[in-house]
């Protein structure tokens, strides 16, 4: 009986809590709207003395940044969870084992080979070696004995620092180095109708992602767990792998890399909802939107009205997050 008392108050807290999340990514979603050079007021938007400018500054400029940083961060943080549960370690993400690195190479070399292919054909490109990429990282990571917490982020970020030094030598050669660099800095402040619709395909696989949530967070578990329950480990592992490539080459060749999303994201939500994955999917998308678009809303007024790149105000943030989740699990280690 008190198990069944305590469900209606569960229930109502956990819709409190996703009206007051809603409530304030509506805020900054209204925020991302209103912020920006040109003056944009919602009376005059619907004044008929004012001319159009105000709503083709909305419809072309204003709406399009916004749903790109709603797709962008929502999608990154789902597939930093992705590739959580795939290498078993909640210190990894696509921007720390390579994938995103990866993406960029790809990125690049259609840009020097074949530089009039349309965009979906370079996404296509980026998307093959972002999947190489993270197979590699699980390829080292299996011939790996000793997988501690720490080992594991470690071998991504060698991985990465490798192909990045590669990405880097490449770019130099041909005399690319601003465009890399531009690349490694997500931003949004090119982003106007016509320049993101691409995202739409990471939110279309990120849904495929968190309706399969059950079966990736068996092959979290390891192959022999998922074997037991009668399913394909290798094939979730692929499947897991494609959809953290295509998510990645979806942002890469839109806003450039964006760091911390999928680390922070699925760590934080995780130390409230815990490794429920089925339950967490949903904040951590919800989460990791409106992060990205508090750090943009950040860049935008920091020295308007100039702005500062969303990426460097999200590794600021998140390098800082980052460290209190380290201290906080260390607190508890001790505890324990």
């Amino acid at each position: 009986m008190p198990l069944l008392r305590n469900k209606p108050l569960f229930a109502s807290a956990t819709t409190l809590a996703w009206c007051a999340a809603l409530a304030l990514l509506g805020a900054l979603t209204l925020g991302s709207l209103a912020v920006g050079v040109s003056d944009v007021s919602w009376n005059t938007l619907w004044s008929d003395s004012e001319d159009e400018m105000v709503a083709q500054v909305l419809m072309y400029s204003r709406v399009p940044r916004t749903l790109a940083l709603l797709l962008a961060g929502s999608s990154m943080a789902v597939a930093g969870l992705l590739m959580q549960m795939l290498a078993r370690n909640h210190f990894v993400e696509p921007s720390t084992v390579g994938t995103e690195e990866s993406a960029t190479f790809g990125m690049m070399a259609t840009m020097l080979v074949a530089p009039q292919w349309p965009v979906l054909a370079k996404m296509g490109v980026a998307a093959v070696c972002a999947l190489g990429g993270s197979a590699l990282f699980l390829a080292v990571l299996s011939r790996i004995r000793l997988r501690s917490a720490w080992i594991v982020p470690l071998v991504g970020l060698i991985l990465a620092g490798v192909l990045d030094a590669m990405n880097t030598f490449v770019a130099y050669q041909f005399d690319m180095i601003q465009v890399l660099r531009a690349w490694h800095n997500g931003d949004f402040s090119a982003i106007v109708d016509g320049r993101y619709e691409m995202l739409w395909l990471s939110l279309a696989v990120t849904i495929v992602a968190c309706l399969a949530a059950d079966r990736f967070t068996v092959a979290g578990l390891g192959e022999s767990f998922a074997t037991n329950l009668g399913l394909n480990y290798r094939a979730l592992v692929w499947q897991g792998l494609v959809v953290v490539a295509l998510v990645t080459a979806c942002v890469v060749v839109t806003v450039g890399s964006i760091p911390f999303v999928g680390l922070i994201v699925p760590n934080v939500v995780r130390l409230v909802m815990g490794d429920n994955v089925r339950r967490s999917v949903l904040w951590v998308a919800l989460c990791g939107a409106g992060l990205t678009m508090a750090c943009d809303l950040i860049g935008r007024l920091l020295i308007a009205p100039y702005e500062v790149p969303v990426g460097t105000v999200m590794g600021v943030v998140g390098s800082a997050l980052f460290l209190m989740i380290l201290l906080r699990q260390r607190r508890m280690a001790r505890g324990g």
